[in-house]
């Protein structure tokens, strides 16, 4: 990165270490932190999109809707995690292709599936063989988001369904008695007081995402551990920084800042409880009453 490190077999000391913590590989795991953080901001709100799709068509009156409402939670939740995060980026690329290669080659004969193989044109292909390098990187990007966010919706969906049961009946009795329809009784008392009955449950699926974001390395994306390992690994002198085996400290470092993800979750999360538990029937609401008076 430095016009000193041009030749980092002249180096010595800290001048070596400056060198190595500043190479390309380097700046590209730092940047891999901020994959981590957009995967974290990005899925977030959508698992919870998923999560509150899944939970309103659970609590449907129209019978296919609830079915499938009930039968997405309870798959999900009943499948390991691990097969879901290999199934739905592969299930989804085929998908997409099978669906552009139907409307750009519809002349074309031979069988998409060949054995084990899957076939499509090659106008159909997704990206583009011709892409950029950071269309194919932001397609695979966009895959893992997608599988977080089915997995992590089902989650989201089943606690979002039981803090909706959990609101007081008595509220929505209210409601229908001052002439609200089902409709205005479920967007104006129902779904604004059960956000801290769900807190509890978003919490721990909150924290359980931070601590699957290291699954990205099993999708193909090169994330914080994909770059501890490679970096890690011990290099002989055909590299240009030989060193011995330090993945410890990487991983180290990985740690430590899994550990003040969490510190800070937790911050933000105890005065997010605190705001929305102000006026509520809840313990914590009733202990504010009380220091209040």
């Amino acid at each position: 990165m430095f016009a000193s490190c041009a030749d980092p077999s002249t180096l010595e000391g800290l001048n070596w270490l400056a060198c190595y913590l500043t190479s390309g590989k380097h700046m590209a795991f730092y940047q891999s932190f901020l994959v981590v953080l957009a995967l974290l901001a990005i899925t977030a709100p959508a698992a919870l999109l998923f999560g509150f799709g899944g939970a309103m068509a659970a609590r449907s009156r129209i019978w296919p809707l609830r079915i499938f409402g009930r039968a997405y939670t309870a798959m999900v939740r009943g499948i390991p995690d691990i097969v879901f995060f290999l199934f739905v980026p592969v299930a989804m690329d085929q998908g997409f292709e099978w669906l552009r290669h139907k409307v750009k080659c519809p002349d074309w004969t031979e069988p998409v599936r060949q054995g084990s193989d899957f076939v499509v044109c090659p106008a159909a292909k997704l990206p583009l063989s011709t892409s950029p390098q950071w269309v194919h990187e932001t397609y695979g990007f966009a895959l893992a988001v997608l599988a977080f966010a089915v997995v992590f919706g089902a989650f989201a969906a089943n606690v979002l369904y039981g803090a909706m049961r959990a609101v007081p009946r008595a509220q929505i009795e209210t409601a229908e008695a001052y002439g609200m329809t089902p409709r205005q009784s479920f967007w104006r008392v129902l779904v604004p007081q059960m956000w801290i009955y769900a807190l509890p449950g978003l919490s721990n699926l909150w924290m359980i995402l931070i601590k699957a974001t290291p699954l990205l390395f099993l999708l193909g994306v090169q994330d914080i551990v994909y770059w501890a390992r490679e970096l890690g690994g011990s290099k002989t002198s055909i590299f240009a920084y030989p060193h011995p085996d330090w993945r410890l400290y990487y991983f180290l470092g990985l740690l430590i800042f899994y550990l003040m993800l969490t510190r800070v979750s937790e911050a933000v999360l105890t005065r997010l409880t605190a705001r929305l538990s102000h006026g509520q029937a809840t313990l914590a609401g009733e202990a504010q009453r009380k220091a209040a008076q």
